[in-house]
């Protein structure tokens, strides 16, 4: 009888098994259509690249922003490789060229191959293709993160032939410090701001008129110096960032009929990684932060927008170190320069689940021409 009732038992557990797998699959697989993940191409993309941030930058930013960021919404997260053609360590030339156009090349390198061929880069392509294009750095905006999506030269330090490669495109938005490479101050003495204006520019800088002054809607293609050389830190009382963000999406998209693409460099969270300070790269953080939630608050209301936020590289070996508190962070570094750590990846938006993974640093700007369905040249 014991046998006899266990063995029924156990049928029926088995059953009920069986049972549930029939149930189960099929359900699954009869879905509606509309219920599915279905990959829709943006319309829009929005780089954002922090400089130098590293995992660690990250943690602490969030730490000491009571312990939140805008990253935390992003569903979709990946890491990148992010070494150079010929070093293991990449500078941010090599690796913005690498996001920009898709090739390894040597450091130094702004926008060509390892063979000092140019290369066609995103920012171009897009321009090409009817889109708007915009370029908002906290750097000079001829240093080398955003020179390298607008610019074709040798070397990142040979500043005033990136500046008059900004004569080269149709460029449509670009703010940021440096206007001393467009102006007199040049090696030539020859001022780029003439050219500029006859290519329907309305230019304007800091020193004449406050950004929040000049009637950007109005302009045809708009360019604002934040600084005559480099910008301040934002410790120090910088703090455009997420007003000039915020002004170029919303002119870039009213402007456009197509779509734009848009990078958005956090310059500086790099710089505090060089100069070993904990403040200087917090404080950098929670900037690009805001900037973060100003543009996911524009991808939200929009729906068509793709927005990707990653870094060039790590600087400093940063690290948290014990005695830290979510309001006190104590920081160490085994480097001033970069290190070879792969970076994260962020994405959200139409096109976000292909930034998942771990890929090169060039699938950066292979996943936005597909993103983009740009055919292959």
């Amino acid at each position: 009888m014991y046998k006899t009732t266990l063995l029924f038992t156990i049928l029926l557990i088995i059953g009920a098994c069986e049972t549930n797998q029939k149930i189960t699959t099929p359900t699954l697989a009869l879905r509606p259509a509309q219920e599915r993940s279905v990959s829709k191409a943006p319309k829009n993309i929005i780089l954002m690249i922090g400089d130098g941030m590293g995992l660690t930058q990250i943690t602490a930013g969030m730490y000491a922003n009571n312990n939140t960021l805008y990253l935390e919404e992003f569903p979709v997260v990946g890491l990148q490789k992010t070494y150079a053609y010929d070093n293991l360590i990449t500078d941010s030339a090599a690796s913005a060229t690498a996001m920009a156009c898709g090739v390894k090349t040597y450091n130094g390198a702004i926008g060509v191959n390892s063979d000092t061929v140019s290369v066609v880069s995103i920012l171009e392509q897009a321009e090409a293709k009817g889109k708007k294009t915009g370029l908002v750095a906290t750097s000079t905006i001829v240093h080398a993160t955003p020179a390298s999506f607008i610019a074709h030269q040798p070397l990142r330090k040979m500043y005033d032939e990136i500046a008059t490669d900004f004569l080269k495109t149709d460029i449509d938005f670009f703010l940021g410090g440096g206007k001393k490479y467009f102006d007199e101050q040049r090696e030539d003495e020859t001022s780029l701001i003439p050219a500029l204006e006859a290519k329907g520019y309305t230019v304007g800088d800091m020193a004449s008129s406050e950004l929040e002054d000049m009637d950007v809607m109005a302009a045809e293609k708009f360019a604002y110096f934040t600084a005559n050389d480099s910008p301040i830190p934002v410790d120090a009382g910088r703090d455009y960032l997420t007003e000039a963000s915020k002004k170029a999406t919303a002119f870039l998209d009213a402007k456009s009929t197509d779509g734009f693409f848009l990078m958005i460099e956090g310059s500086q969270i790099d710089w505090g990684g060089h100069a070993n300070e904990t403040n200087y790269i917090v404080t950098e953080m929670k900037d690009f932060n805001q900037t973060i939630g100003a543009v996911l608050d524009f991808a939200k209301a929009d729906k068509e927008t793709l927005v990707i936020v990653t870094a060039d590289h790590e600087t400093g070996g940063f690290a948290i170190n014990p005695t830290s508190r979510m309001d006190s962070i104590a920081g160490a570094f085994t480097s001033t320069y970069h290190t070879a750590t792969m970076v994260p990846v962020f994405a959200y938006g139409p096109g976000s689940e292909a930034f998942s993974g771990i890929y090169e640093n060039t699938e950066i700007y292979d996943k936005m021409r597909s993103a983009f369905k740009f055919e292959k040249e």
